[in-house]
C-alpha cells in the first residue's frame, strides 16, 4: 500500500473551497417547507455594497451560522435568508467620489448614466460580498438570494408607501430637517451623531424699538441671525415684563421683529432672551409655529447664503399659489451672499463688533450635530420634504415588545428601544439622491395637480397635461424595514411567505436598534399584523486600536478573508464548524 504524507501545515485554500463548493452543490443550505412542522428562519441583515465585508460582518455571521446549522440538525425546517443593501447615501457618495477622479458630476453625466454606472457598481461589490461570505462558510440558502432594489422589493417597497399615504401615514410638506451639506441631502434623526467640540457663545446685543434698551442674548451660529423673525422671553420673567408686546431691531438688517413670549425661554439660562430662528432651529420651528412667525431661509443647500437669485425663486413660488404650509421665505443675504457659511460668520461678526452690537465671546464645549455618514457638520433646515407620522406606527410596536411578543437578548437594550420609539419624531424619508428607490409622486407640469400610484402616470387626468415623477428617493432605511416579509415575496401571497414568517431571530448589532430593528417591528405589524420576529440578539461591535467601530465608511475594516487565507474559516471566525457536512 502507498503511504500518503500529510501535510505539516493546514492549507485552507486547498481544503474550504472545495468543500463549500460540494456542499453547495448538493443542496445542503436550501430551506425546504414541510407540513406541520414550525419553521426556523433567520433572515441576514443585508451588508452595504459599498466595497467588502470586515471582521465586524463576520461576527454577525457567526451566530446565525451556528443557530442555523443547530437548528438544521435538530430536523427542522430551517431558512437563512442572505442578501444586500443598496445603501442609497453611501454608495451614492463612492459612485460620485470614482467620478470625480474621472473629472466627472452627476450632471455631467445625468440621471440614467449614473444609475447604469450604480448597478455596475452593485453587480461588483455585491458579487464580492456574497464570495466573501462564502468563503466564512455562511451556510445561507443562496437561491433565496434578494437586493433592497431588486424588481420584488420595489413593488413591495411602492405598495407600502402608497398604503401609509392611503391612510394618511405619509405626507409631503415644509418642516425641520437635518441636512448634510457633504452629502447634499436630508438625513433622518437616527442618522445625525452628536460629537462635542470646542465653540462659542457669541454674546449680541438687540435694541428695543419702544424703549431703546438693548436685549443680550446669546448664539453659536451667528450666521443664523439674518434669519431671526422674532425675539422669545419667557411670559413669567419680571425681568421683561414691561416689554410684552414690543419690538426689537435686528442689527444689520434694521428690520423689526417682534418680541414673543413664550417657556422656549428659559429663565434659569443666560439672559433668559433668545433668538428665534425658524428656518434654521428645530426648537424655533415649534416656536415660530406657535406663533405664525415668518420662515426666513438664509441657507442655500450646499453650505452658503442665500442671494437674489434664491429669494426671486421662492417670491415666484409663493406668488403662483403652489407653495405648501410653512414655505420658507428666503432671503437676499445682500453683501453675504454666496459667502459660505463660516465665511458669513466672520463677516456678520465683524460687522456687529463694528456696529456695537457684539457684546463679548465666551468659550465652550457643546455637542454638534454631524452626517453619521460623512461626519460633516448637520445644517437644520425648514425643507420640503416626505415624512411618515411616528406616532401610530410606533404605539403598537412598543406595545408588543412590552407584552413580551418580542424579547430583546441583551435584556438591557430594550431600554433603547423604548426610548427611541416613545420619544420619536416623524421620519423623514426623502432624500436628494438618484440611487435608490424612486418615490412614487407624480406632479402635473401644468396645474401642479400631485398623484400618489402604483404604476407610472404619464397624463394629469385632471387637465391632461403631462406629469413626472418625484425626483427624489426614498431612505435606504425605508425598503430594509421591510426586509423579514419582502424578501418572502409580499404583497404576494408565496407560500415561502405563509410558512417563514414570521421570522424567528434577528442576530444585529445593537447600534441599528433605531435606524433598524425598530423600523422592522412597527413595519411588520403595520403590514403583517404581527411582530417580524420573536427574538433580537444584539452582539458586541469589532473596534479598531482607537476604539472606533469597523466600519466600510471609515475604512479601518480587517478583511476577514486575509485571516481565512491564512488560517482557515474555522480558526479566523467560530471554533463550531467542522469538515463534515451540515445537516440538510
Amino acid at each position: 500500500m502507498k503511504n500518503v504524507e500529510m501535510e505539516k501545515v493546514y492549507s485552507p485554500r486547498e481544503i474550504e473551497d472545495r468543500l463549500y463548493a460540494e456542499w453547495e452543490e448538493k443542496g445542503y443550505f436550501k430551506a425546504h417547507r414541510v407540513e406541520g412542522k414550525k419553521p426556523f428562519t433567520i433572515v441576514m441583515p443585508p451588508p452595504n455594497i459599498t466595497g467588502q465585508l470586515h471582521m465586524g460582518h463576520a461576527m454577525d455571521t457567526l451566530p446565525q451560522d451556528a443557530l442555523t446549522r443547530y437548528h438544521r440538525m435538530k430536523g427542522d425546517p430551517t431558512l437563512w435568508l442572505p442578501g444586500t443593501d443598496h445603501a442609497s447615501i453611501a454608495t451614492e457618495a463612492k459612485i460620485v467620489e470614482a467620478m470625480r477622479k474621472e473629472g466627472l458630476t452627476k450632471q455631467d453625466i445625468g440621471r440614467e448614466e449614473f444609475l447604469r454606472r450604480a448597478w455596475k457598481w452593485r453587480e461588483q461589490y455585491g458579487g464580492r460580498i456574497v464570495q466573501q461570505q462564502r468563503k466564512l462558510g455562511a451556510s445561507c440558502d443562496w437561491s433565496r438570494e434578494r437586493f433592497t432594489m431588486d424588481e420584488g422589493l420595489n413593488k413591495a417597497v411602492v405598495e407600502v408607501f402608497v398604503r401609509l399615504y392611503e391612510k394618511g401615514l405619509i405626507y409631503r410638506g415644509n418642516r425641520m430637517v437635518n441636512w448634510c451639506p457633504h452629502c447634499d441631502t436630508s438625513i433622518s434623526d437616527a442618522e445625525v451623531e452628536y460629537a462635542e467640540k470646542d465653540g462659542h457663545f457669541w454674546h449680541l446685543l438687540y435694541p428695543v424699538k419702544e424703549t431703546g434698551e438693548f436685549l443680550e442674548l446669546a448664539t453659536t451660529r451667528p450666521e443664523t441671525m439674518l434669519g431671526d423673525t422674532a425675539v422669545a422671553i419667557n411670559p413669567d420673567d419680571p425681568r421683561y415684563s414691561h416689554l410684552h408686546g414690543c419690538h426689537v431691531i435686528l442689527p444689520l438688517l434694521n428690520k423689526e421683529i417682534p418680541i414673543v413670549c413664550d417657556e422656549h425661554a428659559d429663565m434659569e439660562k443666560g439672559t433668559g432672551v433668545v433668538k428665534i430662528t425658524p428656518a434654521h432651529d428645530p426648537n424655533d420651528f415649534e416656536v415660530g409655529q406657535r406663533h405664525s412667525l415668518p420662515i426666513v431661509r438664509v441657507f442655500t443647500y450646499d453650505g452658503h447664503m442665500t442671494g437674489a437669485q434664491e429669494a426671486a425663486e421662492a417670491a415666484e413660488l409663493i406668488a403662483s399659489g403652489r407653495a405648501a404650509e410653512n414655505e420658507p421665505e428666503v432671503l437676499d443675504c445682500g453683501k453675504y451672499a454666496g459667502l459660505t457659511t463660516q465665511e458669513a460668520r466672520k463677516a456678520i461678526l465683524a460687522d456687529l463688533e463694528a456696529g456695537g452690537f457684539l457684546k463679548s465671546v465666551e468659550d465652550i464645549k457643546h455637542d454638534v450635530g454631524t452626517c453619521y455618514r460623512c461626519h460633516t457638520d448637520i445644517e437644520p433646515m425648514v425643507s420640503k420634504q416626505w415624512f411618515v407620522k411616528m406616532e401610530p406606527l410606533a404605539r403598537p410596536a412598543v406595545k408588543a415588545v412590552r407584552e413580551g411578543k418580542t424579547r430583546f437578548i441583551p435584556e438591557r437594550f430594550t431600554k433603547v428601544f423604548y426610548n427611541w420609539m416613545e420619544n420619536t419624531r416623524d421620519w423623514c424619508i426623502s432624500r436628494q439622491l438618484w440611487w435608490g428607490h424612486r418615490i412614487p409622486a407624480y406632479y402635473c407640469d401644468e396645474c401642479g395637480e400631485m398623484v400618489i400610484s402604483r404604476t407610472n402616470v404619464d397624463k394629469c387626468p385632471k387637465c391632461g397635461a403631462p406629469m413626472h415623477q418625484d425626483e427624489d428617493v426614498l431612505d435606504t432605511w425605508f425598503s430594509s424595514a421591510l426586509w423579514p416579509f419582502s424578501t418572502l415575496g409580499w404583497p404576494d401571497e408565496t407560500e415561502d411567505l405563509k410558512y417563514f414568517y414570521p421570522t424567528s431571530v434577528l442576530v444585529s448589532g445593537y447600534d441599528i436598534i433605531f435606524f433598524w430593528v425598530a423600523r422592522m417591528i412597527f413595519s411588520g405589524i403595520e403590514q403583517m399584523g404581527e411582530v417580524p420576529f420573536h427574538t433580537v440578539l444584539h452582539h458586541g461591535l469589532v473596534r479598531d486600536a482607537l476604539g472606533r467601530k469597523m466600519s466600510k465608511s471609515l475604512g479601518n475594516g480587517i478583511d476577514p478573508i486575509e485571516m481565512i487565507e491564512k488560517y482557515g474559516a474555522d480558526a479566523a471566525t467560530s471554533p463550531t464548524r467542522s469538515g463534515t457536512p451540515p445537516a440538510s
